[in-house]
């Protein structure tokens, strides 16, 4: 298993960073990375996503929801291809730390048998992707 992890600081409140990171339609107005995000925001719901890191093609899955926690972790897990090959969980998780601020934790865990050499190609774009969605919603949610 691989890890890709990220951290910001945003001052908002924790019911800001929910509002903007489960509110799907708008992530083309704002998100860099995650292009668009369809589906149904439940436990175990289908997302249709698209990403797009950094000077790259954009890139589509189909992941499931397996964590839902208002105003605190929203995660889904997707495949390449089929289970077990590159397999990734996507968390976003919301810490208070105070009533107007946050950190937000922003990561990704990689298993399966291409882990490896997947990894090795495409690890610092995508940490890259991650950083430019922390600072484009930390605009976004001190913005008001």
């Amino acid at each position: 298993m691989r890890e890709i992890s990220t951290t910001i600081e945003i001052d908002a409140p924790a019911e800001r960073v929910w509002e903007i990171i489960t509110d799907f339609p708008a992530y083309p107005e704002w998100n860099p990375f995650v292009r668009s995000l369809e589906g149904e925001l439940r436990l175990g719901g289908q997302l249709e996503a698209t990403i797009q890191r950094p000077g790259k093609k954009a890139m589509r899955f189909r992941p499931r929801v397996v964590t839902l926690e208002p105003n605190r972790e929203l995660r889904w897990e997707g495949h390449l291809l089929f289970p077990g090959l590159f397999d990734g969980e996507h968390t976003l998780v919301i810490e208070r730390r105070g009533d107007d601020r946050v950190r937000l934790l922003h990561y990704e865990l990689f298993r399966g048998l291409l882990v490896a050499p997947l990894l090795r190609l495409i690890g610092a774009n995508t940490r890259r992707g991650f950083e430019e969605m922390n600072r484009a919603l930390k605009e976004r949610a001190e913005r008001g």
